[in-house]
Formats: C-alpha cells, structure tokens, sequence
C-alpha cells in the first residue's frame, strides 16, 4: 500500500513537471512563429528599414545566447526549479513591454529582455525534465517536450497570421502576456523546489562569464557591420575575447563551460555540433518564407501562416513517435537520415521562384518537417544520454546553446545578405529581384552548411557503447 501511494505521488510529480515544462517550451516557440509572420506587418508599423526588420529576431535570440550558457550553470548550483520560475515570470513582463512598445527601438529592447525569459526556462526546463524521469522513459519525455515545440511552431504560423490580420501584430504579445500569467501561476502551484545537496560556498566564473558575453556580442553585431573595416574589426576581437574564454575555462575550477565535454567526449561533441549545423542550415526557413509569401506571392498573413504550418506540424506529428523509436535503436541513424532530408530540401528551396505554386512550397516544407523531426530527438537524447548525472545541467544548457548559436548565426547570414542587397531600404521598398536574389543566396548558403552536420551526425558514434 506504502509503495502504492509512493507511485501514485511519483507519478504525479513526473506528469505536472512534464506538463508545466511542455507548456512553457510551447509559449516560447508559439510567440517565435508567430512573429515572424507578422513581421512585414511589423516593418509598415514601425518604419523599419529590412536590416532593423531582422534585428527583431536578432535581438531576442541575441539574449538567448549570452544567457543560456550561463544559467546552465547557475541551474545546477542555486537550484534549476527556482531560475526557471525566474525565467517564466520575466518572459511574461517582457511580452508585456513588447506590446505596450512605442517604437522600434523600444520593440527590440522588449525582445531582448524576452530573450534572458527564455534562456533560463529553456536550458534549465529539459535538465529538470532529464532528472525526473527514470532513463528508459528519457527518449520519450524529450520527444513529447520536443513535440510541444513544435506544436507551438506548427500554430504560430497560422494564428499568428490570424490576429495579425484581423487584431494587429500587438495582440501577439498581449496573447504571450496572458499565457505567461497563466502559465506562471500553475508553475508556482505545481513545481516544488527541489531537495539540493547543501555544497560549500565557492566563487562563481565571473571572469569566464564577461569573457563569453562580451565576445558574443561582438562576434553578432560585428557580423552585421561587415564589410566594413568595423565589421571585421568587432569579428576578430571577439574570436580573440572566445579564445581567451576557453583558455580560461580550462583553468577554472567552477567553469561556465566543462571544455572536457568537448575534449574527452565525442558523442557528446559530435551530436552538439550536428545541432549547432542543423539549427544554423533552417532556422531562416521561416523568416524568409514569410516575407516571400507575403512580398512576392501576395498572401495575407493569415494565409502565408497557413502555407508555413506544413513544416512544424510534421514536427509535431513525428517527433514523439521518433523520440520513442529513439530509446529502442540507435539515435544517429534518426539523426543523421533527418540531417539529409533538411538539407536536401534547402537545395530544393533556392530554386523558388515568382510563380512557383504554392503546393510545391508546402510539399518541400513537408519534407524539411519530417526531415527536422527525425533529427532533433534522438540528437537531443542523444547528447544528454553522453553524460552523468552532475552535468545535465550543463549538457542542458549546451544543447539549448548550439540551438540559439545556429539560429543566431542563421540569421546573422540573413542580415549580411540584407545589407548587402538592400542596404538601408524598407522592405515594401526592395525591388522584387534583389530581394529574390538575396533568398536564394541564403538558401544555397545554407545547403552548404547541411552538407558536413551528416558527416557529424553519423560519425558521432553509438550511444550504448557510450
């Protein structure tokens, strides 16, 4: 009977944790769409010129960046459950501020505080899930986790659009807001703190920390200035600031960043660098599809939205079913067959063109969904499976890492693109043929970098030998 009633509160623990973490991967992913659909709106709103435009994903995952890596860390020393209450409440003010924004600049400001939300729920939220579950039930968890995000991309698109059409692009935020609230409120009645070993007090990795945020935030905006000689000026700095950090890392003894995850484990560092690629190669599927939908095929944003919805849905369909085939055979043989498929239906994108029917761009989104969903599970069981216990925190936080590097990265060759070919012009104002010229370009850059995440993805080694 004793045993009976310690399942029964088991199980109920593992379920809200599930519930309460899903939920809030959901709102994250559910806003990230959603906005992309809503940025021509945003742009006409607000005067931003096509550069600035991109600065409104820039900025959010920007902060992402400079703060995931970081609350790994702290998630494992002051408590995961705790920073990750944190995040939900300043993600939910954020989206507060980014509705009542005046202007643009004050929209990227908002966008920047969402970002530092995010980072603290997300990196802490899968290393909470990690270490409620029992490891046979691991594949499983993170691919009903993963499925929540893609869930959340799957209805950004068409929602998004929705009341972007018919509320305008604010309500989008004021939606966040509320779930947040809502959100919140469960998180606080359902998550308990956790039982930590009380550990001696010990000095945390300031010096590694402004090592890190300072050479990111060089190495993005500098990315954004190139060609000019202070583009390429902030770029070499920051690879300098980055070296230095590592150097340090090495010698610390609470580090930011256990470099012995990268030097003495390879499953571990192939399946981080097969996300980094993978994030890096798609993440502006999206963005530039809503503006091509919307630009050159004159969609409403409510249609686009409804186009766009094929790519995550098949994420959302696929990856739980992936996730538990995941915990039965080896996950790179997943991974690296999704590898494939994304890249090669980013070759498949570069040849769009005015006129190509719309059935044949949510075909290939079709492919590219199936394609992420077969990678992203078993990578991700794949990478927190590689290490102890101790560390899933910053495992955790790594993974989420190569996720917001790629996507940064992603959109930081958007941005470079953009100035390239549009220079200082708004985005109504860009001719047809540049900005056709600058996807494309985007797309056969991005096929590129597909191209050696299959060799890491396949490479990477088996996870029951590890």
């Amino acid at each position: 009977m004793f045993m009976n009633l310690f399942n029964r509160q088991q199980n109920s623990r593992e379920l809200s944790t599930l519930l309460v973490v899903s939920a809030t991967s959901f709102l994250g992913t559910f806003l990230v769409s959603a906005v992309n659909i809503a940025l021509p709106s945003i742009a006409k709103d607000l005067s931003l010129s096509a550069v600035g435009l991109s600065w409104i994903i820039t900025s959010f995952l920007l902060a992402t960046a400079l703060f995931m890596l970081p609350a790994g860390a702290w998630g494992d020393r002051s408590g995961r459950n705790r920073l990750f209450k944190l995040g939900l409440l300043l993600f939910t003010l954020s989206s507060l501020f980014c509705y009542l924004a005046p202007g643009g600049y004050w929209l990227i400001a908002a966008r920047f505080l969402q970002g530092i939300g995010a980072a603290f729920t997300s990196t802490t939220g899968q290393a909470i899930l990690v270490s409620t579950f029992p490891a046979e039930k691991r594949g499983q968890v993170l691919g009903i986790s993963v499925a929540s995000v893609y869930a959340g991309l799957a209805l950004g698109p068409i929602l998004g659009g929705f009341f972007t059409l018919y509320a305008g692009w604010r309500s989008l935020f004021l939606i966040a807001a509320i779930m947040g609230l809502l959100t919140t409120l469960i998180t606080l009645f359902f998550m308990k703190e956790e039982k930590r070993k009380v550990q001696a007090t010990k000095k945390s990795d300031r010096t590694g920390t402004l090592l890190f945020m300072a050479g990111l935030l060089a190495l993005v905006y500098g990315s954004t200035l190139i060609p000019s000689p202070s583009g390429w000026a902030l770029m070499s700095g920051a690879l300098i600031l980055l070296l230095l950090f590592w150097k340090t890392e090495e010698r610390t003894e609470l580090p930011l960043l256990d470099t012995t995850l990268f030097t003495r484990n390879r499953l571990f560092t192939y399946s981080s660098l097969s996300a980094l690629i993978n994030y890096t190669a798609t993440f502006a599927i999206i963005f530039y599809l809503s503006l091509y939908l919307q630009k050159i095929q004159g969609l409403s944003p409510r249609d686009a939205g409804a186009v766009i919805i094929a790519q995550p849905l098949m994420m959302a369909l696929f990856s739980p079913m992936v996730g538990r085939l995941s915990d039965r055979f080896e996950p790179r043989y997943f991974a690296t067959a999704g590898m494939a498929i994304c890249t090669s239906g980013l070759g498949m994108l570069a040849f769009l063109t005015p006129t190509t029917p719309i059935w044949v761009i949510m075909a290939i989104l079709v492919w590219v969904g199936i394609g992420f969903a077969l990678f992203s599970s078993p990578n991700m069981n794949t990478i927190m499976s590689s290490v102890d216990r101790s560390s899933y925190g910053q495992a955790s936080g790594l993974a989420a890492s190569m996720r917001v590097f790629g996507q940064i990265i992603s959109m930081s060759v958007v941005t470079l693109l953009f100035s390239v070919h549009f220079s200082d012009l708004s985005m109504d104002a860009v001719p047809v043929p540049q900005f056709l010229r600058a996807m494309r370009q985007g797309f056969f850059i991005f096929f590129l970098i597909g191209i050696p995440g299959i060799y890491f993805s396949f490479n990477r080694g088996d996870v029951r030998e590890k």
